[in-house]
């Protein structure tokens, strides 16, 4: 009997060039936008990495083009995918990349001043207060969590989707992986209840709203 490929197969496929789309739970589709994780990197890119500060963990990296940027500038920073295709064209890009998962052990845990939560990743895993909460433990405790949203009136939420090629060969689809969206509108509850606060919110392009998470500073004479 036939199973179904894994996303780490689908998504490599699709970072090899093959067109791949992102099939929704409710039956939406669209198209998988490789080609804006495969350029170079953009003004909107080069602010978005004027806020990360440090030694820098770049969470998903995708094929490397802000962990590549990032070392360009000579700036410490490491790579981490589940996919094997992902890291390999990061170290193509003479990027520092490893096939780990975030929620399994990583190097330099406690020491990343930085984690980049670029390109919508916030929505790894189905459960972005889980995620943040594991990303602090990753970070310095004066770190920063560098983290890209969704446009202001987006709804925030989590839904399964798959994978498929365009041409929309059914046998060919992924196992069905959860994700979340996460709206600009919603950041500070998600800050807070990863126990985070927002010190920071940028627009670093059209669209592209950035919210710089850190720890939260009680004020001084404070009964907490």
């Amino acid at each position: 009997m036939s199973t179904r490929p894994s996303f780490s197969h689908a998504f490599g496929r699709a970072l090899r060039g093959e067109p791949y789309r992102v099939v929704g739970a409710d039956g939406s589709v669209q198209d998988l936008p490789v080609g804006s994780w495969t350029r170079d990197p953009d003004a909107a890119d080069e602010a978005l990495l004027d806020l990360c500060r440090g030694a820098t963990l770049d969470v998903g990296c995708g094929p490397g083009r802000l962990c590549a940027a990032l070392s360009e500038r000579g700036q410490v920073s490491l790579g981490i995918d589940v996919v094997g295709e992902a890291v390999r064209l990061t170290r193509d890009r003479g990027a520092s990349a490893l096939r780990r998962d975030v929620f399994g052990s990583l190097p330099g845990e406690g020491r990343w001043r930085t984690a980049l939560l670029a390109d919508g990743n916030v929505g790894i895993g189905g459960d972005p207060v889980a995620l943040l909460r594991r990303v602090r433990e990753v970070l310095d405790p004066r770190g920063r969590v560098v983290v890209e949203l969704a446009p202001a009136g987006t709804p925030s939420g989590t839904s399964w989707a798959a994978l498929e090629p365009a041409s929309g060969l059914a046998a060919a689809r992924s196992k069905p992986f959860r994700w979340s969206v996460v709206s600009v509108d919603d950041v500070g509850a998600l800050a807070t209840g990863a126990g985070l606060a927002v010190h920071e919110q940028v627009e670093v392009g059209p669209g592209r709203p950035v919210a710089v998470l850190g720890e939260v500073v009680v004020p001084s004479g404070s009964s907490w």
